[in-house]
């Protein structure tokens, strides 16, 4: 695909290359014109500015390549210049914020948002910090959350705590511990989940975790139970002592007992009993984080579970 796309609004020539072939012209726009509000892109379609091979198009036209598509004079972000986010959501991470320093942010990460952008999102906590914090040239994520996750996430203002942080991650200076709302009654000898995981891709593109013992990464998660709710439920604290991706989850499902409201490896029963109850998440939440400072010193923080979380722990608890 060749594009001609001036600083200035002017009309744009995006010619089809073969990958695209396909695709209908709606989500072809939405993916090129980053930034550019939906309602705007529906708008000059519907009113016939965008135009293919020189005719008018429906929104549900499907390229093919080779096509010419012309679109009209829009305003488009620079390719460096952030796309401006919500301010509500700019200012409910900037109250998120736990920590900060001249190197350090820790935030408590609100379930639903992305760490960072990609796979159809534009933002993500580390885009929205590099707006809310402009002069903080060298801000990275130092480590990761999923996007349903709350809790602890630690963002680096300067290179040379990224890599104070990254080596003590490498080895075993941080602590991070995770509270899990689980299926079922968590057996108290169930204290550590060591099964190699590896990664395989589902028919509809969906990355999956599974357990592989033979081609699988070494994979250990230490338990404790914090409370029980009869054999209906657990809170259980999850300690990784490996950083794979979904460890918990895939960990707490391989003992038997899936955590509420996941979606990927959870019980769609289960989830909806806890749902009914107000809990419309995935009930994982970093909650503890203790790291070594460069100055020899250490930092500990807690962060609190949300008022959702709260409020339907304390349903689940109340006598029927």
């Amino acid at each position: 695909m060749t594009t001609t796309a001036p600083s200035t609004p002017s009309v744009q020539l995006l010619e089809v290359s073969p990958e695209y072939a396909g695709q209908r012209i709606d989500n072809f726009l939405l993916a090129r014109l980053k930034g550019v509000p939906k309602t705007l892109i529906y708008r000059i379609l519907r009113k016939g500015e965008v135009r293919v091979n020189k005719g008018r198009i429906k929104p549900e036209y499907k390229l093919q390549a080779g096509d010419i598509v012309r679109v009209p004079p829009v305003r488009v972000p620079e390719r460096d210049e952030p796309v401006p986010l919500a301010q509500g959501l700019l200012q409910r991470l900037e109250a998120s914020i736990i920590f900060e320093d001249k190197a350090l942010i820790v935030i408590n990460k609100p379930a639903g948002i992305a760490v960072h952008g990609g796979s159809g999102l534009t933002y993500g906590v580390i885009e929205a910090f590099r707006q809310l914090r402009p002069d903080a040239k060298e801000l990275e994520l130092v480590h990761r959350l999923d996007r349903d996750t709350s809790g602890l996430l630690m963002i680096a203002k300067k290179r040379s705590m990224l890599r104070h942080l990254h080596a003590a991650l490498r080895g075993d200076g941080v602590d991070k511990r995770y509270m899990a709302l689980v299926r079922g009654n968590w057996a108290t000898s169930i204290k550590q989940v060591r099964a190699s995981l590896g990664k395989s891709n589902l028919r509809s593109g969906e990355r999956m975790v599974e357990v592989d013992e033979e081609e699988g990464k070494e994979s250990v998660t230490v338990f404790k139970v914090l409370r029980r709710f009869g054999d209906f439920a657990t809170m259980i604290e999850a300690k990784p002592i490996t950083g794979r991706t979904h460890q918990i989850r895939v960990h707490t499902l391989h003992a038997g007992h899936c955590i509420a409201g996941d979606t990927k490896y959870g019980d769609e029963g289960f989830s909806k009993e806890i749902r009914d109850l107000g809990g419309k998440r995935l009930f994982l939440h970093a909650y503890m984080l203790t790291v070594p400072l460069p100055d020899g010193g250490e930092l500990k923080l807690q962060a609190p579970v949300d008022e959702m979380w709260a409020k339907t722990v304390e349903r689940l608890s109340a006598p029927i």
